[in-house]
């Protein structure tokens, strides 16, 4: 038999194994994108607020002398807020309708925090975070450092404090943020990315 019928006869008896390999591969691909993308997040409360140093939690308004430290601190456009930004997260693949049972494990959440419409920061998680296949939600907790009068000087003293209180005061609400984001889970083929960033608000899982 020569070198050339030989080649030939072991690409047949391989190509069907490599085909079926391929279209396992592919299958499994195809189901990890189905569950990855049926994770759903929501902007939950915002937590543990400052401005400037001054804590915002359960104020409703700014006192005097809060008041003259937060004016002194846009003077020298220098207004740091940093609070925590809790996301809730539902990983839906149950085992039930049609779903594989199993936990998402998230290796990357790269965002970018939109405060009244104004893109900000970035960031990322630190860690691995793990949304279990429960239905139940799982709290993202992400830190945020921005200065305030960096995006929002012009706009004045007034506006920065009634959105600093509007996000971190007694009623604190995440009403005026949107999260952009691209979560990255953790896969048996690897880790998968989603195919587009998501806008995550707080009135409903997206």
């Amino acid at each position: 038999m020569t070198k050339i019928r030989r080649s030939s006869l072991a690409l047949v008896l391989i190509l069907p194994a490599f085909l079926s390999l391929s279209c396992s591969v592919l299958q499994g691909i195809q189901q990890a994108m189905t569950n990855l993308t049926r994770c759903k997040f929501k902007l939950d409360t915002v937590s543990d607020m400052t401005l400037a140093g001054v804590p915002l939690q359960n104020k409703s308004s700014i006192s005097a002398v809060d008041g003259a430290r937060l004016v002194a601190g846009l003077a020298q456009n220098n207004l740091p807020a940093t609070f925590t930004l809790n996301v809730a997260a539902v990983n839906p693949n149950d085992g039930t309708g049609g779903t594989t049972a199993s936990a998402a494990t998230m290796t990357s959440f790269a965002w970018t925090l939109i405060l009244d419409s104004m893109i900000t920061v970035k960031g990322d998680i630190g860690s691995p975070v793990t949304i279990p296949g429960t239905g139940q939600q799982a709290i993202i907790p992400l830190r945020m450092n921005l200065n305030l009068a960096q995006f929002f000087k012009d706009k004045g003293y007034e506006h920065i404090v009634n959105l600093a209180l509007a996000l971190g005061g007694a009623s604190g609400s995440p009403a005026r943020i949107v999260l952009r984001a691209k979560p990255t889970i953790q896969t048996d083929l690897g880790p998968i990315t989603y195919p587009g960033e998501i806008d995550i608000v707080n009135k409903e899982f997206r």
